[in-house]
Protein backbone atom coordinates (compact mmCIF):
# COMPACT_ATOMS: atom_id res chain seq x y z
CA UNK A 1 0.00 0.00 0.00
CA UNK A 2 1.61 3.26 -0.52
CA UNK A 3 0.95 6.10 1.26
CA UNK A 4 1.17 9.88 0.31
CA UNK A 5 2.77 12.19 3.54
CA UNK A 6 1.73 15.45 3.26
CA UNK A 7 0.62 18.73 5.81
CA UNK A 8 -2.82 18.55 7.33
CA UNK A 9 -4.92 21.11 5.35
CA UNK A 10 -8.51 21.92 5.94
CA UNK A 11 -9.72 19.50 2.95
CA UNK A 12 -8.80 15.61 4.74
CA UNK A 13 -11.89 14.55 6.72
CA UNK A 14 -10.47 14.28 10.26
CA UNK A 15 -14.02 12.95 11.89
CA UNK A 16 -13.47 9.31 10.88
CA UNK A 17 -10.30 8.70 12.48
CA UNK A 18 -9.89 5.87 14.66
CA UNK A 19 -6.69 4.73 16.09
CA UNK A 20 -8.50 3.10 19.46
CA UNK A 21 -6.84 5.63 21.57
CA UNK A 22 -9.77 7.79 22.93
CA UNK A 23 -7.31 10.72 23.77
CA UNK A 24 -5.73 10.39 20.49
CA UNK A 25 -8.56 10.59 18.46
CA UNK A 26 -9.98 13.54 20.10
CA UNK A 27 -7.27 15.63 19.88
CA UNK A 28 -6.74 14.70 15.63
CA UNK A 29 -10.55 15.35 15.63
CA UNK A 30 -10.83 18.83 17.86
CA UNK A 31 -8.18 19.90 19.04
CA UNK A 32 -4.95 19.74 16.48
CA UNK A 33 -6.63 22.65 13.93
CA UNK A 34 -6.56 24.87 16.96
CA UNK A 35 -3.11 24.07 17.97
CA UNK A 36 -2.16 24.57 14.31
CA UNK A 37 -3.74 27.90 14.09
CA UNK A 38 -2.14 29.07 17.40
CA UNK A 39 1.26 27.90 15.90
CA UNK A 40 2.16 25.38 19.04
CA UNK A 41 2.30 22.65 16.69
CA UNK A 42 2.14 21.16 12.92
CA UNK A 43 0.59 18.23 11.83
CA UNK A 44 1.46 15.79 9.33
CA UNK A 45 -1.01 12.78 7.81
CA UNK A 46 0.04 9.56 5.46
CA UNK A 47 -2.89 9.32 3.48
CA UNK A 48 -4.69 6.53 1.19
CA UNK A 49 -6.54 8.17 -1.64
CA UNK A 50 -8.13 10.70 0.28
CA UNK A 51 -8.56 8.61 3.92
CA UNK A 52 -6.26 9.65 6.69
CA UNK A 53 -4.46 6.37 7.59
CA UNK A 54 -2.20 8.36 10.64
CA UNK A 55 -0.80 11.40 11.90
CA UNK A 56 2.15 12.85 13.92
CA UNK A 57 2.30 16.30 14.92
CA UNK A 58 6.27 18.56 15.32
CA UNK A 59 6.54 21.18 17.51
CA UNK A 60 9.71 22.72 18.74
CA UNK A 61 11.57 21.79 21.75
CA UNK A 62 13.96 21.70 23.82
CA UNK A 63 16.49 19.47 26.26
CA UNK A 64 18.64 20.36 28.98
CA UNK A 65 22.11 19.21 28.62
CA UNK A 66 21.85 17.50 31.89
CA UNK A 67 19.31 15.38 30.99
CA UNK A 68 21.45 13.51 28.27
CA UNK A 69 23.92 10.81 29.00
CA UNK A 70 28.07 12.17 29.48
CA UNK A 71 28.87 9.52 26.51
CA UNK A 72 26.93 12.04 24.58
CA UNK A 73 27.21 15.19 26.24
CA UNK A 74 31.02 15.51 26.42
CA UNK A 75 31.78 16.33 22.84
CA UNK A 76 29.07 19.13 22.80
CA UNK A 77 29.01 22.65 23.38
CA UNK A 78 28.48 23.65 27.29
CA UNK A 79 24.90 25.25 26.76
CA UNK A 80 22.26 24.58 29.21
CA UNK A 81 19.58 23.38 26.82
CA UNK A 82 20.19 21.92 23.47
CA UNK A 83 17.65 22.25 20.59
CA UNK A 84 15.36 20.26 19.76
CA UNK A 85 11.91 18.73 17.89
CA UNK A 86 9.01 17.68 19.72
CA UNK A 87 7.26 14.35 18.50
CA UNK A 88 4.07 15.28 20.13
CA UNK A 89 1.72 12.59 18.96
CA UNK A 90 1.70 9.90 16.52
CA UNK A 91 -1.42 6.96 15.70
CA UNK A 92 -2.21 4.87 13.16
CA UNK A 93 -5.86 4.22 12.18
CA UNK A 94 -7.16 0.68 13.29
CA UNK A 95 -7.88 -0.32 9.58
CA UNK A 96 -3.62 0.30 8.43
CA UNK A 97 -2.03 -0.83 11.89
CA UNK A 98 -0.02 -3.63 11.64
CA UNK A 99 1.54 -2.67 8.23
CA UNK A 100 4.20 -0.52 9.02
CA UNK A 101 2.56 2.83 8.52
CA UNK A 102 4.07 4.20 12.49
CA UNK A 103 7.60 3.22 11.71
CA UNK A 104 6.57 5.19 7.96
CA UNK A 105 5.27 8.31 10.01
CA UNK A 106 8.20 7.96 12.24
CA UNK A 107 10.93 8.07 9.31
CA UNK A 108 8.99 11.13 7.74
CA UNK A 109 9.07 12.92 11.19
CA UNK A 110 12.72 12.40 10.98
CA UNK A 111 13.13 13.59 7.79
CA UNK A 112 11.51 16.95 8.34
CA UNK A 113 13.55 16.95 11.33
CA UNK A 114 16.70 16.74 9.45
CA UNK A 115 15.30 19.15 6.76
CA UNK A 116 14.55 22.34 8.99
CA UNK A 117 15.88 25.32 8.23
CA UNK A 118 16.66 25.61 11.99
CA UNK A 119 19.35 23.83 13.39
CA UNK A 120 17.88 20.66 16.23
CA UNK A 121 20.50 18.27 18.22
CA UNK A 122 17.68 16.09 18.96
CA UNK A 123 13.97 14.34 18.83
CA UNK A 124 12.37 14.47 21.63
CA UNK A 125 8.83 12.23 22.66
CA UNK A 126 7.01 11.51 25.62
CA UNK A 127 5.84 8.07 25.39
CA UNK A 128 1.83 7.47 26.15
CA UNK A 129 2.94 4.04 27.78
CA UNK A 130 5.60 1.41 27.60
CA UNK A 131 4.50 -0.22 24.92
CA UNK A 132 4.74 3.06 23.02
CA UNK A 133 8.09 3.60 24.12
CA UNK A 134 9.00 0.01 23.49
CA UNK A 135 8.24 1.33 19.76
CA UNK A 136 10.13 4.19 20.02
CA UNK A 137 12.88 2.11 21.69
CA UNK A 138 12.92 0.11 18.46
CA UNK A 139 13.61 2.79 16.21
CA UNK A 140 16.91 3.54 18.08
CA UNK A 141 15.42 6.13 20.75
CA UNK A 142 17.01 6.33 24.12
CA UNK A 143 15.26 6.79 27.40
CA UNK A 144 15.59 9.46 29.57
CA UNK A 145 17.36 7.69 33.06
CA UNK A 146 14.94 10.50 34.57
CA UNK A 147 12.24 10.17 33.11
CA UNK A 148 11.79 6.60 31.35
CA UNK A 149 8.69 7.36 28.67
CA UNK A 150 10.85 10.86 27.69
CA UNK A 151 12.66 8.96 24.66
CA UNK A 152 15.42 10.82 22.16
CA UNK A 153 17.36 10.40 18.88
CA UNK A 154 20.19 12.25 17.85
CA UNK A 155 19.10 13.32 14.61
CA UNK A 156 23.04 12.86 13.88
CA UNK A 157 22.28 9.21 14.74
CA UNK A 158 18.88 9.38 12.39
CA UNK A 159 20.94 10.61 9.29
CA UNK A 160 23.31 8.05 9.51
CA UNK A 161 20.32 5.38 9.58
CA UNK A 162 18.67 6.51 7.05
CA UNK A 163 21.86 6.39 4.86
CA UNK A 164 22.11 10.24 4.47
CA UNK A 165 20.68 13.57 5.20
CA UNK A 166 17.41 12.95 3.36
CA UNK A 167 16.86 15.34 0.49
CA UNK A 168 20.60 17.11 1.03
CA UNK A 169 21.44 17.20 -2.76
CA UNK A 170 17.65 18.94 -3.56
CA UNK A 171 18.53 21.77 -0.73
CA UNK A 172 22.07 22.38 -2.78
CA UNK A 173 19.99 22.56 -6.26
CA UNK A 174 17.88 25.24 -4.27
CA UNK A 175 20.41 27.54 -3.10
Amino acid sequence: MRFRFEALGEEQARSGFCCGESVLDRYFREQVGQDIRRRVTNCFVALDEKVVAGFYTLASASIPVKELPESITKRLPRYPVLPAVRIGRLAVDQRYQGQGLGSMLLIDAIRRALRAEAANFTLIVDAQDGKAAAFYEHHGFVALESSPLTLFLPLATAAKALGSLPDRDERAREE
